[in-house]
């Protein structure tokens, strides 16, 4: 059965023709489509990649056949972002001369594309959405936390590769998706404008990098907790709590006796205050999490190790290890992105 012909109107809000009256049937199909038929040479996507948000590993991509140079730099600001997704808002658009890049994460996978300066955010951010839906249904959870080489899912290429050609044919598109909710979207929370200072070093030029999200995405969740991370954290607070008390009982020991190093004090709070800090860092989503795990860390090895004299090699162990532990759950449990909403 052959599809029906478009109106204008779902034209014009796909490829932004000039205004019409709303809903008009489109009688002379062929030389209507003559218009989007000439933008569709200017405005395209050109490259669609799936990576991981934790350290920007690449899962799947589209097969590129395209050779020109601003493609290629931009590819090359593309990969740079990807190592970054999990620092910036769910939803950004950066642009680079006439090519953008246009990315979405949700669920620690992003969904990267590059795309021609004039094709519409609503068409990009709908074939994202496309991939999202697809990779979410169709991809194991711990298969992507565990994979180790780049493109393991490429299988899914398939996938990009047809969606890709339905969004760059405006005869399918035009009575094939309903942007209608997308633009909503869109208009109601608007992508993260991005600039190349955001990007910090790119192709060896270094760029000052501020942090400017305040009030662009809410704050990042964190993956849901594992029985692993519910241990560490408890061990944590016990080791917090035994410090408390040995440096409470060091206070006591000074008052008694002048002669006490009181440096023996600094160090129980100050072990105590990295345990309670690792724990925090746990539980809450901050900037630069994991080097703050590790300094956390690097203070309660040198607080051992300043009391060795006041522990014997078993309790020394039992701390050292909890911060190690502690640290390495820190590490593993990273942000995730919104969650999709499917209206169910």
């Amino acid at each position: 059965m052959p599809q029906p012909r478009p109106t204008y109107l779902e034209l014009k809000i796909t490829w932004r023709l000039p205004i019409s009256p709303a809903g008009s049937q489109v009688d002379e199909f062929g030389k209507l489509l003559k218009l989007p038929v000439i933008l569709l040479k200017m405005s395209m996507v050109l490259f669609a990649s799936v990576v991981r948000v934790r350290d920007g590993l690449p899962l799947s991509a589209s097969t590129d056949y395209e050779q020109d140079r601003g493609v290629q730099e931009s590819k090359k600001y593309l990969k740079t972002l990807s190592k970054k997704l999990s620092q910036l808002p769910d939803r950004c658009t950066l642009k680079t001369g006439q090519y953008n890049i246009n990315f979405t994460s949700s669920l620690g996978v992003g969904y990267m594309m590059v795309c021609m300066e004039s094709y519409p955010s609503v068409l990009a951010f709908s074939f994202l959405d496309e991939l999202q839906r697809e990779f979410i249904v169709s991809s194991d959870t711990k298969r992507i936390s565990s994979a180790v080489r780049p493109y393991s899912f490429i299988d899914f290429d398939n996938f990009i590769q047809k969606t890709k050609q339905r969004y760059n044919s405006p005869r399918s598109l035009s009575t094939k998706i309903n942007l209608a909710d997308m633009q909503t979207e869109i208009k109601l929370r608007p992508p993260y404008q991005l600039s190349t200072s955001d990007l910090g070093t790119v192709n060896g030029f270094a760029h000052q990098s501020t942090s400017k999200y305040k009030g662009i995405a809410p704050n990042q969740m964190l993956e849901p907790v594992t029985l692993a991370g519910i241990v560490s954290c408890v061990l944590s607070l016990l080791c917090g709590s035994l410090n408390l008390i040995r440096g409470v009982h060091a206070i006591e020991s000074i008052l008694q006796n002048e002669d006490e190093d009181c440096n023996y004090v600094i160090a129980f709070f100050l072990g105590m205050a990295a345990c309670f800090y690792q724990c925090y860092l746990f539980a809450f989503c901050t900037s630069w999490r994991n080097m703050k795990s590790c300094l956390s860390f690097g203070l309660i090895c040198l607080c051992s190790m300043y009391l060795y004299e006041l522990r014997n090699m078993w309790q020394l162990l039992f701390h050292v290890t909890v911060g190690a532990f502690t640290t390495l759950q820190i590490r593993l449990r990273q942000p995730q992105g919104k969650a999709p909403d499917y209206n169910v």
